[in-house]
């Protein structure tokens, strides 16, 4: 069996597998691996560090021609007829791209909607590109803030500490409030979630209840739909609370949905001059209204930056992250040097997208079909 690891094209920056994850695939008992030449070249890795690893470097024409199975970070639209494809391939929001893969008899695997169960933490690209996420946006915001985030004690007189509203407690959610907490700022959080509540209190923020939201225990901790009468309530305790932020990080996101609008226009007319707004929804229509995905505005004299891809803006770890949650998917999908795709298995199961000309990811087929 060959794999072959693709290279992304711009504005990607990250690789889906750096060199001592080719030694660790190596050990899986594949025949050999063959990277795209330049494929880690914007994450700053050389072919030569995958040579040295043990794999082979080739153009991309022959790495598709010759591998099994090919992975890399997002779909690539040019995998060869029964191929089969593993990476972060969007399948809830993508529809026409996981109808091309059945046409094209592609074996699929998506990452982005395995389990959320024990087992499949060690896989779970999401959870790690959120915590990539979730650090850059509180260093965005405080490159964009014009004040300290710290509260300084100086011989000009004292330095309050920047307030940050973080709106939805997630893994990226928790990881920006940590952030911000290190960085010595007043952090407060929200979530639709109750069982959000402990954990953002933990990291040492303020939890801002709203009371009567719905939660689905089959959503697999993602939050829902909100009722249009929550939705309301939702929005003035919002409001009120972002007016009095000096940084709004938004991460609320529904899988297969456009992200909840949390933020409208007023908010942030309402909110004070100089201001930052970081929307990590902002391939999905964003949390707030004005959000426009890929730049970086001013609105009411706010700075509002729109930014679905953070993680690529730390190319080294977030692919040493992402090729290690495919390593450890790879572990159970590979028996003896050859694909096994064990439908047993829940994670196998959980993750297959199209196989055999059909789409097999029932909560796919369920929002293809809505």
């Amino acid at each position: 069996m060959v794999i072959g690891i693709l290279g992304e094209a711009a504005p990607e920056t990250r690789v889906a597998l750096i060199p001592e994850s080719v030694e660790a695939i190596l050990k899986l008992g594949v025949s050999s691996v063959i990277v795209e030449r330049g494929a880690g070249s914007s994450a700053h890795i050389s072919d030569s560090d995958y040579e040295k690893a043990g794999a082979q470097i080739a153009e991309r024409s022959e790495v598709l021609s010759a591998s099994d199975l090919l992975i890399g970070i997002h779909r690539h639209t040019d995998i060869p007829h029964g191929k089969a494809l593993l990476g972060g391939l969007n399948p809830l929001g993508d529809h026409d791209g996981v109808r091309a893969m059945a046409a094209a008899n592609i074996t699929s695997f998506s990452l982005d909607v395995i389990p959320r169960t024990t087992r499949a933490q060690a896989m779970d690209i999401l959870s790690s590109m959120a915590t990539v996420a979730g650090y850059r946006a509180v260093l965005m915001s405080a490159g964009k803030l014009n004040k300290f985030f710290p509260m300084f004690m100086t011989a000009a007189g004292s330095i309050k500490p920047a307030k940050v509203l973080v709106i939805g407690a997630g893994v990226a959610g928790l990881q920006a409030i940590a952030t911000a907490k290190r960085l010595g700022a007043v952090v407060e959080a929200f979530d639709v979630r109750q069982a959000a509540k402990e954990e953002v209190l933990s990291l040492g923020a303020r939890f801002v209840d709203v009371e009567g939201a719905t939660e689905d225990t089959g959503a697999g901790g993602y939050a829902v739909e909100q009722s249009e009468d929550y939705k309301k309530r939702q929005q003035a305790a919002v409001e009120e609370h972002a007016a009095a932020a000096d940084v709004v990080i938004c991460t609320a996101q529904i899988p297969g949905r456009t992200a909840p609008r949390i933020i409208p226009a007023d908010t942030v007319k309402a909110m004070r001059a100089g201001s930052v707004i970081v929307d990590l929804a902002a391939s999905t229509g964003g949390n707030c209204e004005l959000t426009r995905n890929n730049e970086i505005i001013e609105e009411h004299g706010v700075t509002i930056i729109g930014d679905s891809n953070l993680a690529a803006g730390l190319p080294g770890d977030a692919s040493k992250m992402f090729g290690k949650n495919v390593i450890n998917f790879l572990k159970i999908l590979i028996a003896e040097g050859e694909m096994n795709i064990n439908l047993e298995d829940e994670l196998i199961a959980g993750t297959l997208i199209t196989h055999q000309g059909e789409v097999r990811h029932e909560r796919t087929k369920s929002l293809m079909e809505s």
